[in-house]
């Protein structure tokens, strides 16, 4: 008797170190935990804390619904500033204390470079990161995924067709000097490579540079007809704004880093004209589409805020995880979960994301950017989506 008692909890112990292994750390019966490291006390806050609202928001209404095969999904939201020194610290203590199934929604290149191999290395999945650079796809592995186009493919695509509407001669580049702004300059280079063309000038910031008259001089000087801009929010407008003092009267593009409303809201008159490539149309309150205009006023009571493209960004990376979530069925793992996203096509939302389709060989959703505008005081689109 005390043997075959033994035996039973021998088994049942090893059942259940089985079923941990299969699920990995943050899976339980009735939780499923996930984290998002965010810059929500410096320069780029005022994306990362619309995109927590959408993630809460879509993580609401799951679990209101009665979650993913019972489980509920639970969000774990670390602040590191913009620093890749705190992103770090943000990533051990959200795998070691938070025990977290993924890491979702990372916000900033640098800060998602720093932290991303921690989570790897842990077998924690890295989803969805607010960070365009094309190491969050490449090279290749398991558990990394991410989920648009990226700066590089943006700007490349962005720019030509720009180039080929307005006959442009002389191009030049403004950008960052860190992994972002290399990564859009590169982008707006293989678009110039593409057309036979080169840059015709280039010049630098510092980030948190609020003084860009030197640079604006400089292109200036150089007859530039269009400009690369690897900035982010203060850094485009400044820049703009610059710029018009000065009778500088080129056509400014951007990438999604400064495709917000922010641009406009704060740029005003300013702006007006300045090109961004972008991967979805910009959500107002006079959408067209009644299911935008729902998700606003659902948002707007939720939050006292208006939603705008980084709050959708957080609602489409949760709804995407959802989805591969409830493909893998009960026994979710970070393996059947990678197998289910690799199995499924996600369509376009109501926001205009693009088709998203992953692969055992390509982690990344959809490579195609359009063109957009500021119009009017707010975000038009002008293209359906280009392939480079």
């Amino acid at each position: 008797m005390k043997r075959s008692i033994a035996l039973t909890i021998a088994a049942a112990a090893l059942g259940a170190a089985g079923l941990a292994h299969a699920q990995g750390q943050g899976v339980t019966a009735k939780e499923i935990v996930l984290g998002t490291a965010q810059d929500m006390s410096g320069p780029v806050a005022p994306f990362s804390k619309p995109a927590v609202n959408g993630m809460r928001m879509r993580i609401d209404e799951i679990n209101a619904s009665g979650g993913i095969h019972g489980r509920k999904i639970k969000l774990v939201v670390e602040d590191h500033g913009y620093d890749p020194k705190k992103a770090v610290l943000a990533a051990q203590k959200m795998i070691q204390k938070d025990k977290i199934f993924a890491a979702i929604g990372s916000i900033g290149t640098p800060t998602a470079m720093a932290a991303m191999p921690l989570y790897l290395e842990k077998g924690v999945l890295h989803l969805f990161p607010l960070a365009a650079a094309r190491q969050m796809y490449d090279p290749l592995h398991k558990y990394k995924y991410s989920f648009a186009a990226t700066y590089f493919d943006q700007m490349r695509a962005g720019l030509k067709q720009l180039i080929k509407e307005k006959g442009h001669k002389r191009v030049c580049a403004l950008h960052q000097d860190d992994d972002f702004g290399l990564e859009v300059h590169g982008g707006g280079e293989a678009a110039l490579k593409d057309l036979g063309m080169k840059y015709h000038e280039v010049t630098t910031y510092k980030r948190g540079a609020t003084d860009f008259s030197s640079q604006v001089q400089k292109m200036r000087g150089a007859g530039c007809e269009a400009v690369v801009m690897g900035t982010i929010i203060r850094e485009t407008i400044g820049t703009i704004a610059t710029a018009r003092k000065l009778g500088f009267s080129a056509d400014f593009i951007g990438t999604t880093a400064s495709y917000t409303h922010l641009i406009h809201a704060l740029g005003k008159g300013l702006v007006e004209g300045f090109y961004s490539a972008c991967t979805s149309n910009y959500p107002y309150a006079d959408d067209a589409s009644a299911n935008v205009r729902n998700w606003i006023a659902g948002y707007k009571k939720a939050y006292n805020a208006d939603g705008d493209i980084f709050a959708a960004y957080g609602y489409a990376m949760v709804n995407m995880f959802a989805m591969a979530a409830e493909k893998a069925g009960p026994k979710l793992s970070n393996d059947s979960f990678a197998k289910a996203l690799e199995s499924i096509v996600i369509p376009r939302d109501m926001f205009g994301f693009d088709e998203q389709k992953f692969t055992a060989t390509k982690h990344l959703g959809s490579n195609r950017a359009r063109l957009c505008q500021i119009q009017g005081g707010k975000w038009v689109t002008l293209t359906d989506y280009l392939t480079n």
